[in-house]
């Protein structure tokens, strides 16, 4: 039975990774109804504000009568609070389903093993930690928020081979390939936000958008500490909800607000600016001294670095990571290596 635990967990979360981009600050969660070894619903939480993943499990079975006999199996401790939707450990109750199988406790305080102990007062069986790893890695982001109190962070660079992001004029277009900057795009449409430090701002003039890809754009976030660059550059263009730290003003616009901060602000006060907004997770696309910033504070939790075969000899370095990557991924010319820190 072990293996068709897992395997029915599996698809479950197979349908949580289908609400990635569109759950934020929720939880990606898939659900699988499972009678007499046949499933017979599958849910999965598709965007927030809307029906859990456990509601539209439910609701796909055609013989509701069946649900009484069956077991669910869903990626994330059923919720036991009222948030923009009822708790979906009460309905599982109402509909008296046999056993509930769970891969990952929630370690949101608002539920942190309520739903459990909903669903075992009304004589339901639970039994957890069926693919817990594979569950937390999935909602990582999520439980960064919750449990570091800070958004997820993803430091990404394109560096030529012998170690530079930019020339000495600031130039960097375009190191990596056409593939290796859609890849870039499909990422941008998966993550809250996305940070640039003034230079990449200024040389660049970035727009920071998912324009290679499907999807919703994240919030631009640039830092400028004194208000020194252009009004005309892309990410002053209104098109995108977009915070500039500063340590002039605080200021409203319509998708632009200034954000004022101490002198000297830290990493730490960015993170936690962003994370009393919701923000669950950013990508830090540089430049080079913003990114080295992250690495020294160690406030990173995953890198994604493109090497091509480009050569500069000279110019601005790279960050460096003492470490070795776990992954290591072929992108037409490119190579793209992935660490995760801690």
């Amino acid at each position: 039975m072990t293996d068709s635990k897992e395997l029915f967990m599996r698809r479950a979360l197979e349908l949580a990774e289908l609400g990635m981009g569109s759950v934020s600050p929720n939880p990606m969660v898939g659900c699988v109804i499972v009678h007499e070894g046949k499933i017979i619903g599958e849910g999965y939480h598709q965007v927030y504000g809307g029906p859990h993943a456990e509601v539209n499990a439910v609701n796909s079975v055609a013989d509701q009568n069946l649900l009484k006999e069956s077991e669910v199996f869903v990626t994330l401790e059923p919720c036991a609070h009222w948030g923009k939707t009822p708790p979906c450990a009460n309905l599982l109750v109402e509909k008296g389903v046999k056993k509930v199988i769970i891969a990952a406790a929630d370690s949101n305080p608002l539920v942190g093993g309520k739903g459990v102990e909903i669903l075992k007062n009304a004589g339901i069986e639970v039994e957890t930690g069926v693919l817990e790893q594979e569950a937390r890695r999935q909602n990582r982001r999520f439980f960064t928020q919750i449990e570091k109190k800070r958004p997820y962070v993803i430091l990404k660079w394109a560096q030529t081979l012998d170690g530079f992001v930019a020339r000495e004029n600031f130039s960097s277009k375009w190191i990596s390939s056409s593939k290796s900057r859609q890849l870039v795009h499909k990422w941008r449409a998966e993550e809250d936000s996305i940070l640039v430090g003034k230079n990449t701002a200024k040389y660049d003039n970035p727009t920071l958008n998912v324009r290679d890809w499907v999807g919703k754009n994240p919030i631009r976030i640039v830092l400028d500490s004194r208000l020194e660059l252009p009004e005309n550059l892309n990410l002053f263009d209104k098109s995108i909800p977009t915070l500039c730290f500063n340590t002039i003003k605080s200021e409203s616009q319509e998708n632009l607000e200034w954000i004022r901060m101490n002198p000297g602000f830290s990493v730490k006060e960015i993170l936690e600016e962003l994370q009393s907004r919701k923000i669950q997770s950013l990508i830090v696309e540089g430049g080079s001294q913003v990114l080295k910033n992250f690495i020294q504070s160690e406030l990173w939790d995953e890198a994604r670095v493109f090497t091509s075969k480009t050569t500069f000899e000279k110019g601005i370095l790279a960050p460096v990571l003492n470490q070795n990557p776990v992954e290591t991924i072929s992108l037409d010319q490119d190579r793209l290596d992935i660490y995760y820190h801690g």
